[in-house]
């Protein structure tokens, strides 16, 4: 009930605070590129179930179907407008929409797609989907160049299932066995924390 409260009252005052920026980063995305601001894709929710997670579009609308599920560093289908989002994380923004549907929590295990969650163990489905899949989480933090750690192996996806795929999981069994109010506030300020240091960044 906690946890529920927090999401709706964080997601309700991120919206509101935040309608001058998404207004901006919608008609700058439409600008950059054609195509809609927003991207929709199938993720896995509680329970197993289905739900379409929102973004702001990134990559050129229009590409191919099918193949990997993952960005590898500074793949050529993202757009001008997206690099900067993606390094900001300002394409999960829609995503506080999802918290408000009851689709997500603001922090929880991040949502996969269909193809990575047929990959899950049944013990890793019963604890991961017993929950909300999250904007952030403790694995977010840890694998924040994910991409640029994909886009230095020989074979990025079979990287991904085998490497990183299996450490999030473990950091997303630990969240769901010890997951607190606490916990989730401190998880947002370390991804804020996180945003803020990437402006020094080289």
């Amino acid at each position: 009930m906690a946890k529920r409260a927090f999401d709706v009252l964080v997601s309700l005052c991120a919206i509101v605070l935040l309608s001058p920026l998404l207004i901006a980063v919608a008609a700058w995305v439409k600008l950059d590129s054609s195509g809609p601001a927003l991207f929709l894709q199938t993720r896995v929710g509680r329970y197993g179930k289905p739900f379409k997670i929102l973004k702001f579009r990134t990559m050129r609308a229009g590409g191919p179907v099918g193949g990997p599920q993952i960005t590898v560093g500074n793949d050529s289908r993202i757009t001008r407008a997206g690099a900067f989002l993606r390094r900001y994380k300002l394409d999960e923004l829609p995503q506080f929409f999802n918290v408000l549907r009851g689709e997500m929590s603001v922090v929880g295990p991040r949502p996969e797609v269909p193809r990575y969650v047929a990959l899950y163990s049944e013990r890793q489905k019963e604890s991961v989907l017993s929950i909300r899949p999250g904007i952030t989480d403790a694995a977010s933090l840890v694998f924040r160049n994910e991409s640029d750690l994909l886009a230095s192996s020989d074979d990025p996806e079979s990287f991904y299932t085998q490497v990183i795929l299996p450490a999030k999981l473990a950091q997303a069994e630990a969240y769901v066995a010890t997951h607190s109010l606490g916990g989730d506030i401190r998880i947002v300020l370390r991804t804020v924390a996180m945003l803020a240091t990437r402006e020094r960044e080289p």
